[in-house]
């Protein structure tokens, strides 16, 4: 068995359209860099120098890996990995009607 990695469609001009991609289990970061060998360039959209970058949420079977054990989380067989950017802006005035 594998885990199932969910492909937000911000990767996948990377990914060449795949939405699921499916990788042995390990911990995520071991995840992301075997993914990055079948899709040069993945890596790089989601990590920076300190780790996972602020406006990517990485979840395992629905946890939020940055209250677990982070980058070093463990995925097991059978684990679903969601990869989710995070989406914020607008204006403060946005409902005020100006």
């Amino acid at each position: 068995m594998s885990v199932k990695v969910i492909i937000p469609s911000f990767l996948q001009t990377i990914t060449c359209g795949d939405t699921e991609a499916d990788a042995p289990a390990g911990n995520v970061n071991d995840i992301i860099r075997g993914l990055d060998r079948l899709y040069p360039g993945f890596e790089d959209k989601i990590t920076g120098d300190g780790g996972i970058k602020e406006f990517i949420n990485i979840y395992v079977n629905d946890e939020n890996i940055r209250f677990l054990q982070g980058e070093l989380t463990q995925a097991r067989d059978g684990d679903e990995i969601s990869i989710i950017p995070v989406i914020a802006g607008g204006s403060s005035n946005a409902f005020s009607g100006e």
